[in-house]
């Protein structure tokens, strides 16, 4: 059976708190950006596996917008002559940063995509589409199935492979680094593969097989970042292609799924808030599609199959959080859903598995990851507390049904593989080398009281060693929208931070999705200054209990976590020293009134509709970044932009620098001599896409930012991220 996504989640970065992932991958308002796709960063003495075709996050169901770990073009050899060329004068900051950016990493091995179907997997090595033996698969003992170059586009990478069930086509979604325009290109394989079409603009894209194994590509095509439109192609003497469906409510999207048992493939209709979804037969793809629930207002659901049942994951009467129920799958409708599992208080449901004789869920309770087995045959469960320094799991495909497999992460620390085995019972760890980060460092989580006398859950990292931690510098992180949590994969660059002293904060504040649907809800809408509240009071919290102090610390966030950090800036820039925003959402307000924008529409449930109603504009002045500078004193800030950027249009950004600027000089004058005026950098960074994480451009720069806006030397932390880059 082919390996795919496992999870029916696949279907939301957007639309159960986030979809995000994203992302995440919408404007910065509309920007759940996330990376529910990995790559997979082979090194000669490690591996960091995150496979594109690992299955996404419940919370990242929706839109395909995927980010790098690390791109190719960074890890490019600079010719010589460049280097010559170089000031001799520069000083040890430029020197290191100039090694940083033009070492060649050879030590690394990129594969975009990998997914294994039969005994072949599936990934691209260089500029190609290959396959190789399973066995082989780590072996240059492959086949070549088709040239990104024929493209004839920049730096190509493959986003996403799906393999036809007899394997007589595989089909590719290819991208590049600047852009989130993608082409989906179908290979015929034979003695000799041949591209037998492609489609632009393609999102999610499934195989099936019909009565006369013929083989269906389902696909979705995305205009203006909007998937409205389903196709169905055929190939070879048959070949057709045609639509399928056309979802007619603009503030909708639609995504595709195939059941892990390839049994049904599901068309997800959905927003932020109310989800649709509708059966494909798997067996039988020409025969109209079955609807197992209309759409309700407020109701998500998402559809696994086994058995002749259907597992649904939704958040259908009380408490508005997900549960598990199941129904027969020919009697799909809501009033035929029995109630199976339901979650803790306070818990995020990050994903589902749905195996022969067991159901698995990885959950996030009270800040601290989870894995609950359920046994299918007798209703057994079996919960696991996973270790407490992990903070995210990276899913892995797999298609053996006596094991889970799974990594996990924190952003300090790189994945560590863990298997559950069914038979067994047990959860096994992967041997051998031990991070050394897990005795030089700690992990702590905290509570803050916001105004409101909520709880806010908070996640720190700091060297076990250090002393006075008063005296630290500390960068806190914060998101806080679309129930997305915020983001804590690993970053080689935040582990160099902590050895070199740093104390890291994560803010888990209302508005993300952290503590489950409802921390989602508290947090959006008119309730959107709660996540303010939240970063203020956590911030005061971290003084409060030791953790450095206001003029030694920094405050980060990129697209829609700029709100809040914006808003904060403009309520206490007293508690910050520096700021460091990428494609951040600044401008509210005039992003939400303006319904030309391509996202604005699926926008409306998360900040409302100023357009039409005065209490939501009204409520937006009051926070929004743009809408609130005055003159006054502000920390200092870096932004980073990106000026094709669709998502977080650059206008915004462009127009709250200028009047940032505008208002500092103004307090300035009124301040008088002596005043020493904060930094604000636009660094506008060419290409279309969102977010480019991975960028080591971008992370010199505000690395470089930091430190200087501190008083702090540069010079250690440089040689230390070069080194570790390399292993």
């Amino acid at each position: 059976m082919q390996q795919k996504s496992k999870l029916f989640l696949q279907a939301l970065k957007y639309s159960i708190p986030h979809l995000w992932k994203c992302m995440q991958k919408q404007h910065v308002n509309h920007c759940n950006f996330a990376d529910h796709y990995y790559n997979r960063i082979k090194l000669k003495k490690y591996h960091l596996t995150k496979c594109l075709q690992n299955k996404p996050r419940i919370s990242e169901l929706a839109r395909n917008i995927p980010s790098r770990n690390f791109s190719c073009k960074d890890f490019l050899p600079i010719k010589q002559e460049n280097e010559k060329s170089l000031s001799e004068n520069m000083d040890a900051f430029e020197k290191v940063r100039t090694k940083l950016e033009t070492q060649p990493q050879e030590e690394y091995e990129i594969i975009n995509a990998e997914i294994k179907h039969g005994g072949f997997v599936y990934y691209q090595e260089g500029c190609c589409l290959v396959r190789s033996k399973d066995e082989e698969a780590d072996n240059d003992n492959y086949e070549v199935l088709f040239n990104l170059e024929e493209l004839k586009l920049e730096q190509p990478f493959i986003d996403c492979i799906r393999v036809a069930p007899d394997e007589k086509y595989v089909a590719a979604k290819i991208r590049t680094e600047d852009s989130e325009a993608s082409t989906c290109v179908v290979v015929k394989l034979s003695d000799q593969p041949v591209m037998e079409a492609s489609f632009p603009n393609v999102s999610s894209f499934e195989w099936v097989k019909d009565e006369e194994d013929e083989d269906v590509l389902f696909y979705t095509f995305q205009r203006n970042l909007r998937c409205h439109d389903v196709y169905r192609a055929t190939f070879g003497d048959n070949r057709r292609n045609e639509r399928f469906y056309t979802e007619k409510d603009p503030s909708f999207f639609v995504f595709l799924y195939l059941t892990k048992d390839s049994r049904f493939l599901t068309m997800n209709i959905m927003n932020k808030t109310t989800s649709e979804v509708w059966l494909i037969d798997g067996m039988s793809p020409w025969d109209p599609p079955v609807l197992i629930q209309k759409r309700i207002h407020g109701v998500l659901y998402y559809v696994e199959h086994r058995d002749d049942e259907l597992y649904i994951l939704t958040n259908v009467g009380e408490p508005t959080e997900f549960k598990l129920m199941r129904t027969a799958a020919d009697t799909p409708a809501i009033m035929n859903w029995d109630l199976f599992f339901t979650m803790k208080r306070n818990t995020k449901v990050v994903d589902l598995d749905m195996f022969k004789d067991h159901c698995v869920l990885f959950l996030k309770h009270s800040n601290l990851l989870y894995v609950n087995v359920i046994g299918l045959a007798d209703d057994s469960v079996r919960s696991l507390k996973l270790p407490p320094w992990a903070c995210g799991f990276i899913m892995d495909t797999n298609s053996d049904p006596k094991n889970c497999p799974f990594q996990l992460c924190s952003p300090i620390r790189p994945p560590k593989y863990y298997t559950y085995k069914f038979a067994e019972g047990k959860l096994f760890e992967e041997t051998g080398h031990e991070d050394p980060i897990t005795k030089t460092s700690r992990v702590l989580r905290i509570e803050a009281k916001s105004k409101d006398g909520k709880l806010v859950p908070m996640t720190i990292f700091h060297k076990t060693d250090s002393e006075d931690l008063q005296k630290k510098p500390l960068l806190v992180h914060v998101y806080g929208a679309y129930g997305m949590d915020l983001k804590m994969n690993f970053r080689p660059e935040r582990r160099v931070l902590v050895d070199d002293g740093w104390i890291l904060a994560y803010c888990h504040v209302r508005g993300g999705g952290e503590l489950g649907l409802q921390w989602h809800a508290d947090g959006r809408l008119t309730k959107k200054l709660n996540g303010l509240a939240d970063l203020e009071a956590c911030i005061k919290t971290l003084h409060g209990q030791g953790f450095s102090q206001p003029s030694l610390t920094t405050l980060t966030a990129f697209s829609a976590g700029g709100v809040l950090v914006g808003a904060l800036c403009n309520s206490n820039p007293e508690l910050l020293r520096a700021v460091t925003l990428e494609a951040p959402f600044l401008d509210v307000l005039n992003t939400m009134m303006d319904t030309t924008l391509p996202l604005t529409l699926e926008e409306l449930e998360e900040w409302g509709n100023p357009s039409s109603d005065e209490k939501h504009k009204n409520y937006i002045k009051r926070y929004c970044p743009y809408q609130n500078i005055k003159p006054k004193h502000y920390p200092s800030i870096h932004i980073t932009a990106y000026e094709n950027d669709e998502r977080v249009p650059l206008k915004g950004i462009v127009n709250y620098t200028e009047k940032l600027k505008e208002a500092i000089v103004e307090h300035a004058k009124d301040t008088g001599e002596g005043y020493q005026a904060p930094n604000i950098i636009l660094d506008i960074q060419p290409g279309g896409n969102h977010v480019i994480e991975d960028s080591h451009k971008k992370i010199t720069a505000q690395i470089k930012f930091l430190y200087e806006e501190l008083g702090l030397d540069s010079t250690s932390v440089f040689e230390n991220l070069k080194k570790y880059l390399k292993f």
